[in-house]
């Protein structure tokens, strides 16, 4: 070499060709299954399957309620279509597992514009089942609210984290116009159980957004003034409240549950051997959790509680140290949704709650609805992929909650000292 010219290793070898600049897919599923949460999609796996093993338990019950004189269906007729079903499922959530951070926003925000259009045409065009209007048919029969559930944790992460940019934007009145619309759209059919889980979502996400106080209670203070109208002035909320509390019809589905769910003990009578599940309304779907109890007992129900808190908890803790506020609100929102759809049916089962007309996710049995909830599922795990290999320096929940180590540094200079750990 010339002194023009010195000596660098490895100088003349080629570089490795990528075409078109991208990773090959085989390099793409090995980075994404190091920076998903491998123990979160574990637990989702797990409940999957116990809710399989569930459906396959009450699909009797259900198939023998539906039966007619014309047809008979097969006792296990449920559970064939609940397996075909989750085949789509996994598909769906593995495939919104896979998006980025950037493309699972986008995503969930165009999911919300066009579920949210849905729900203005439910009044006009939506199919009628039990007396509600909350289905549209195209080819096959779907509740926008369920895929505009996950879409709206993302569309309200996403406009909360405005406030990054600019501290005096209205996000709050932005994202609290945005829920009361979904409200009174849902009412219009009725659907008084789903804007409950909605509101609670809202709440969980404007208090990590760290609003003002004095802003989020006159929020808050409205919001419960409007609870306590809607008892006076919408009738399905009145009506199954006062069933509740004072007996009738759903009152009685929600004691038959309750009857069901405590009737197998702590060990259970045993699969297939359940009797009270026969006359229980909605068992391979609504009061799924108390076929659990009477054919596998109090111990496995408590073991499905805890799978849950699990999960939650995981995600907690995966986003205790994430910098990002985007993905911080999404992950909190959406992991609220599912662990507060799960705490409502259990809920209503227990008979401590007016029957709602709830699944228990990724254990019910369920078309759309299942596809929606793995949907979520797999957005969760895509705004909580992180690098293995970075290592933060603020705490993004910890910070929130007041035990992060985010005081001695801001936010931006945390980013410019993160650590590589090879």
């Amino acid at each position: 070499m010339t002194a023009t010219q010195p000596f660098v290793p490895g100088a003349k070898r080629k570089p490795a060709h990528i075409p078109g600049g991208k990773l090959s897919r085989w390099s793409q599923l090995k980075i994404w299954w190091r920076e998903i949460d491998r123990v979160l999609l574990g637990l989702v796996l797990l409940l999957m399957t116990l809710g399989t093993i569930a459906v396959a338990a009450a699909s009797p019950a259900s198939a023998d309620r539906l039966s007619t004189s014309s047809e008979t269906l097969d006792p296990l007729y449920f559970f064939y279509r609940h397996l075909a079903w989750q085949v789509i499922a996994l598909c769906v959530m593995f495939g919104a597992s896979l998006l980025s951070r950037q493309n699972a926003r986008r995503f969930g925000v165009m999911l919300g514009a066009g579920m949210l259009g849905l729900l203005f045409l439910v009044p006009f065009i939506g199919v009628e089942i039990n007396g509600a209007r909350r289905w549209i048919s195209i080819g096959m029969q779907f509740q926008p609210s369920e895929f505009l559930k996950p879409a709206f944790a993302i569309a309200l992460a996403w406009v909360l984290s405005w406030r990054m940019r600019d501290p005096n934007l209205p996000v709050l009145w932005i994202v609290t116009g945005l829920t009361g619309l979904i409200g009174a759209l849902l009412m219009m059919q009725p659907n008084f159980g789903e804007f409950m889980l909605f509101a609670g979502v809202w709440l969980v996400m404007i208090l990590l957004a760290g609003m003002p106080m004095k802003r989020l209670g006159i929020v808050i203070g409205g919001g419960l003034f409007l609870l306590t109208a809607t008892y006076f002035l919408y009738d399905n909320a009145r009506h199954r409240i006062d069933a509740f509390f004072g007996g009738g019809t759903a009152y009685d589905q929600v004691d038959l549950a309750s009857r069901t769910l405590l009737a197998g003990g702590w060990t259970g009578a045993g699969y297939g051997l359940g009797l009270r599940k026969m006359s229980l309304p909605e068992a391979h779907t609504d009061y799924i959790f108390s076929v659990i109890g009477e054919e596998f007992g109090l111990v496995v129900c408590a073991f499905i509680v805890l799978v849950y808190l699990a999960i939650v908890v995981r995600v907690l803790m995966r986003l205790f140290d994430e910098e990002d506020l985007f993905a911080l609100l999404a992950g909190t929102g959406l992991v609220a949704l599912l662990g507060g759809q799960a705490f409502i049916n259990i809920l209503v089962n227990l008979q401590l709650f007016p029957s709602k007309g709830m699944t228990l996710p990724l254990v019910s049995y369920g078309g759309s609805s299942t596809i929606a909830v793995c949907l979520g599922v797999g957005l969760l795990i895509a705004v909580t992929r992180r690098n293995p290999y970075l290592k933060t320096t603020t705490r993004g929940l910890g910070d929130l909650l007041g035990i992060g180590q985010g005081d001695a540094m801001n936010t931006q200079e945390a980013r410019m000292t993160r650590e590589i750990h090879q």
